[in-house]
């Protein structure tokens, strides 16, 4: 069986690219258990912080207890938050206006059952806990995302008038699934791997037939 130079080097170079990256993934378990190390010590803390606007290292603030100030809603988004009992549960996602220019502040200002109607909410002080906004970049996005930013808000606590408080941000929404990542690529190296070998077998076994 003979290997042809170009296919050859195709399939070895997209190979060594997807265990590169599988590679890549494990180093990124490895980090990944030290930030939610950071995390679990950020929840034990009762101090209350002024919440980060624009923070250069936005991770350090996640499950923190923080506090701003509203100046003004600038948008209001609806995001839907699954069941609550019986009950669809949507929650309202402002960006605020925190000094002359904005937006400087996102917020979970609470939810309810209706995602039609605006909250009327009109700003003021806001108490609870940093989090993650929602993110809806697929899995197969985030197998290839490197380094994205994490995106901030807070998560009133208490909600405001006439909607009811969030859920607060658990660590089980940040899993550490880079493991499982690398075994992807690893995978598809593998079947890439075959599958080419395979091709290879047949086309010489026709040749010699």
């Amino acid at each position: 069986m003979k290997f042809p130079l170009i296919p050859t080097l195709f399939v070895g170079s997209a190979c060594a690219a997807m265990v590169g990256l599988g590679i890549w993934q494990v180093q990124r378990m490895g980090e990944k258990e030290t930030l939610i190390s950071r995390f679990e010590s950020n929840r034990a803390i009762s101090a209350e912080i002024a919440y980060p606007i624009s923070p250069p290292d936005p991770e350090i603030y996640l499950f923190r207890r923080a506090g701003v100030m509203c100046l003004e809603p600038v948008t209001e988004r609806t995001e839907f938050a699954g069941r609550k009992g019986n009950t669809l549960a949507y929650r309202r996602i402002v960006a605020c206006r925190t000094g002359i220019e904005g937006p400087g502040a996102v917020v979970d200002i609470g939810w309810s059952s209706d995602p039609a109607s605006p909250s009327g909410w009109k700003g003021g002080p806001v108490r609870g806990v940093i989090a993650m906004q929602p993110d809806r970049t697929s899995l197969i996005a985030k197998l290839f995302t490197r380094g994205k930013a994490m995106e901030l808000m807070l998560v009133a606590s208490p909600p405001a008038a006439g909607l009811k408080a969030s859920d607060a941000p658990d660590l089980k929404d940040v899993p550490n699934n880079h493991l499982a990542y690398a075994g992807q690529w690893f995978l598809f190296a593998a079947m890439a791997a075959l599958i080419y070998v395979l091709a290879l077998m047949r086309k010489s076994a026709g040749l010699q037939g």
